[in-house]
C-alpha cells in the first residue's frame, strides 16, 4: 500500500504545532481531512500575526516613522521570501492578492480585457475550478473571444492529443489547474506551457493545490502566471499570490486604482508605481503577507519533497482502503498517481449525507461539487465526498475514516 507516512515525517511532532487538532466533538477527537479547502495554521504562523499587531502594526510605504519603516521592510521581505519559495526571480514578480480567485481575476481583467478580441481563444480544461472557468467565460463574453476545453479522459487524465489539437494559432491564453481539486490529477503543466509558447500564447497555472503540497519552480514550469492561496499552505486567510513574469506585468495595466499603486497624480492623469506595488492598490494585506512568509519558512523547514511524499502516500493508502468497499466510486487516476486528495461516492448515498454521518464521528471531509460543477456533470454525479491530506494527517486517521464509512454504508443499507 505504498510508503508509510511515518517513514517520511515526524507527524506527531508536527501535530504539536496545531492545537486545533486536539479538539473533540461528541467525545471523538477531530480528524481533519478537508485540507484542499483550507489547511490548519501552525503556532509559529499564528505567533507571527500576533507579534506584528503587538509590535509593528503600521501602514507600509506611507510614513517616515519607525513603525512604518519596520512594517515596510517586513512586508517587502515577505515578497522576497515568497518569490524564493516558488523560484521566481524577485519581488517584482510577486503580487499579493486576497486569494487564487482574485489573482485569476487580476490577470483576466488587466490583461484579458485589453488583449483579447474576436477570433482569439482561451483554452481551459474540463477539470478547471470555477475561479478559472467562470472568470474566463465572462471575459470572453465581453471581448468576443472563445473559450475551449481540453477533454478529461475516463481515467481522470487530460487528453494531451486533444490539447495539441486545441492549442493553435488562435490561442491567446491557456489556463490550467496544476492539480485537480476533485480528481487529484497532476497535470503536465510544463508540457502545456511548451504548447502554449509554441503558438505565442501565455499560460496561467492555478497552483492552489500544488504550491502547498510539493516543490514548485515557476521558471522550470515556464509559467507566465502562477497563482496560489496562503490559507491552503499553513498561512492565514485573506492572502493570495500572483506570480507573473516581470516583462508581462510591466506591460499590463493595473486592475485596481487608488493609493500605493501610483507614482504621480495630477488633475489630468496618473502614472503607475513600480512592480509589484503597481498591482497592490490601497492598504495591502500586511499582516497576512508577513505571516505567509513565515508559512513558507515552516514548510521549507519540513521540506517540500517530504510534504509531497507524505500526502501522496496517504492518498494512495486511502485509495487502496476505499477499494475494499464493493459499491464505491472513486474519481480520478490510480492511487499511486495523484495528489493528496481522494473524491468518492459511497453507492447511492448522497455526498452530503456521507459528510453528515462522518461528522458524527468527528471526521471532517468536504462534500459538494468542489467548485467544479461541469466536471461533476461529466462524471455523472451532482456531488462527491472528498478527503484531502496534509502534513499532520496519519494512516490511523485514514483507518478511522474508512471505519466511519463502513458505519455509513450499514446505516443506508
Amino acid at each position: 500500500m505504498g510508503v508509510q507516512s511515518s517513514d517520511l515525517l515526524d507527524v506527531e511532532r508536527i501535530r504539536e504545532d496545531f492545537p486545533i487538532l486536539q479538539r473533540e466533538f461528541g467525545g471523538e477527537q477531530l480528524i481533519y481531512l478537508d485540507n484542499a479547502a483550507t489547511s490548519q495554521t501552525p503556532e509559529p504562523v499564528v505567533e507571527t500575526i500576533a507579534d506584528y499587531y503587538r509590535t509593528t502594526n503600521a501602514n507600509v510605504h506611507r510614513g517616515l516613522h519607525q513603525l512604518s519603516h519596520e512594517a515596510s521592510i517586513a512586508y517587502e521581505e515577505a515578497h522576497d521570501r515568497v518569490a524564493a519559495f516558488i523560484g521566481a526571480e524577485g519581488r517584482e514578480e510577486i503580487v499579493f492578492t486576497k486569494n487564487t480567485t482574485e489573482s485569476m481575476n487580476l490577470v483576466a481583467y488587466a490583461w484579458g480585457l485589453n488583449e483579447l478580441g474576436p477570433g482569439d481563444e482561451v483554452v481551459l480544461t474540463e477539470m478547471e475550478h470555477h475561479a478559472a472557468l467562470v472568470t474566463w467565460q465572462q471575459i470572453a463574453k465581453r471581448t468576443g473571444a472563445t473559450v475551449r476545453y481540453i477533454e478529461v479522459d475516463e481515467d481522470g487524465y487530460l487528453d494531451m492529443d486533444h490539447a495539441r489539437e486545441l492549442i493553435g494559432p488562435d490561442t491567446a491564453m491557456v489556463s490550467v489547474v496544476h492539480i485537480s481539486n476533485t480528481l487529484g490529477t497532476v497535470n503536465p503543466v510544463a508540457d502545456l506551457a511548451d504548447l502554449a509558447h509554441d503558438h505565442d500564447a501565455y499560460i496561467f497555472v492555478d497552483g492552489a493545490q500544488s504550491a502547498p503540497t510539493r516543490p514548485v519552480d515557476v521558471q522550470d514550469i515556464d509559467a507566465d502566471f502562477f497563482a496560489f492561496s496562503g490559507h491552503k499552505m499553513c498561512g492565514p486567510t485573506g492572502i493570495g499570490v500572483l506570480y507573473g513574469k516581470e516583462r508581462i506585468l510591466e506591460e499590463m495595466e493595473p486592475y485596481l486604482y487608488g493609493g500605493e499603486m501610483i507614482r504621480k497624480v495630477t488633475f489630468d492623469d496618473s502614472t503607475w508605481n513600480e512592480l509589484p506595488w503597481k498591482f497592490e492598490a490601497g492598504t495591502p494585506v500586511i499582516a497576512q503577507g508577513i505571516a505567509l512568509a513565515e508559512a513558507c519558512d515552516y514548510l521549507d523547514d519540513i521540506g517540500m519533497d517530504r510534504v509531497r511524499r507524505h500526502e501522496e502516500a496517504l492518498a494512495e493508502y486511502t485509495y487502496d482502503r476505499l477499494e475494499e468497499f464493493e459499491n464505491i466510486e472513486v474519481y480520478g487516476p490510480p492511487g499511486d498517481d495523484r495528489g493528496g486528495l481522494v473524491a468518492f461516492n459511497l453507492g447511492a448515498v448522497h455526498a452530503h449525507d456521507t459528510s453528515e454521518i462522518l461528522n458524527e464521528f468527528a471526521v471532517a471531509v468536504r462534500a459538494g461539487d468542489h467548485c467544479t460543477q461541469p466536471l461533476h456533470d461529466k462524471l455523472g454525479t451532482p456531488a462527491s465526498a472528498r478527503a484531502s491530506f496534509y502534513i499532520y494527517n496519519t494512516r490511523e486517521e485514514v483507518d478511522a475514516l474508512v471505519d466511519a464509512l463502513g458505519e455509513t454504508r450499514d446505516l443506508f443499507a
